[in-house]
């Protein structure tokens, strides 16, 4: 059996110290660069491969990271991802994704699962399930970086990274009251998740401003999917008073609202339907679909940064940030009438 090549290998062959090989290895700035690369030549043809294991015993550090997301099928998320590895990527940092597929124990058992990996930190955007929050908790008393981002809750004590939900709100409602809708739905989840709340509150303000009413008979809460659009677009259309606009919660369920109101012979935008992420089937569906852009690249990147700065403090929670992101308006054709 092949013996494994060691640093003390990659030393003896180079006639130099192995702390002089460790930090050329581990890019220490006190050595030259033409002794880094004398290293990593002489590594890559003795096969030398790191130990992290071994390495984050003895320097308290895997150079990993966790992030744990709903789902990656929705993206969002997926972009947010791609973000964060990217700016990590740049520091010698690798990414374990988990994917809580929008559940509760799910999400407990990623937590578990990436500390004992012994992650340095975990990114994470809460499910729809989740109100207890003792396992992002136990991130904290561990002394590990947690940074919540998109989906937060209020009584996690650390670092945030958020758009602004009532402004989403606000600004896909205000949208729809300038191009002239008055009877305007909203299917949104019956899940207490701080983000929707926040876009619900959006839009009862917006029409409070414009002295619109709140039309219970409008108003759907369920889940968040193309299903439940389909579902609550029915259940809308059956009240007395008919919609002229319908806000979806996220842009699956407007692609429903869509589906439903294409079933039912009503034209769009002459009805209106408006979702919120951006997602990239948004602008090559019929009509393309307006909708709140969440900002996914720069959520990602701030991430990455507060991880970042976390990671060098002594006490990682010495100063807890919130980061809050503007909420963009892409106007398309499903809320655009043709005499606007």
């Amino acid at each position: 059996m092949n013996k494994k090549t060691t640093i003390y290998d990659i030393a003896r062959a180079l006639g130099i110290t192995v702390s002089t090989v460790s930090r050329a290895l581990n890019n220490v700035p006190t050595i030259s660069e033409a002794t880094r690369q004398l290293v990593l030549a002489k590594a890559k043809e003795l096969n030398y491969s790191v130990n992290k294991i071994a390495s984050s015993l003895s320097s308290g550090r895997s150079n990993t990271i966790g992030v744990i997301v709903p789902t990656m099928q929705i993206h969002f998320f997926a972009e947010a991802v791609h973000s964060i590895e990217k700016e990590l990527k740049k520091h010698n940092y690798s990414l374990l994704l988990y994917q809580s597929n929008e559940s509760y124990s799910d999400e407990v058992n990623g937590v578990k699962t990436l500390l004992e990996a012994q992650v340095d930190g975990i990114i994470a955007s809460i499910s729809l399930e989740t109100q207890q929050i003792t396992h992002f908790q136990e991130v904290i008393k561990q002394g590990k970086c947690l940074i919540i981002f998109d989906r937060t809750h209020r009584d996690i004590a650390a670092p945030v990274v958020k758009l602004n939900d009532f402004e989403a709100g606000y600004l896909a409602t205000k949208h729809l009251i300038e191009q002239g809708y008055k009877n305007i739905g909203f299917i949104t989840t019956n899940k207490e998740i701080a983000i929707f709340q926040d876009r619900f509150s959006g839009f009862e303000t917006a029409l409070k401003e414009a002295n619109l009413p709140q039309l219970d008979d409008l108003i759907v809460r369920g889940e968040l999917s193309i299903e439940a659009g389909i579902k609550g677009t029915e259940q809308i259309l059956q009240s007395s008073i008919q919609p002229d606009a319908i806000i979806g919660g996220d842009d699956f369920t407007a692609v429903g609202i869509i589906q439903a109101l294409k079933a039912a012979e009503i034209a769009i935008p002459a009805t209106g339907v408006i979702g919120f992420a951006n997602q990239t089937f948004s602008s090559f569906i019929t009509p393309t679909l307006s909708s709140i852009d969440q900002q996914a690249n720069k959520m990602g990147e701030e991430c990455a940064k507060l991880f970042l700065k976390m990671v060098k403090q002594k006490d990682p929670y010495e100063d807890i940030e919130q980061v809050v992101l503007d909420p963009i308006l892409i106007k398309r054709k499903s809320t655009c009438r043709i005499d606007k």
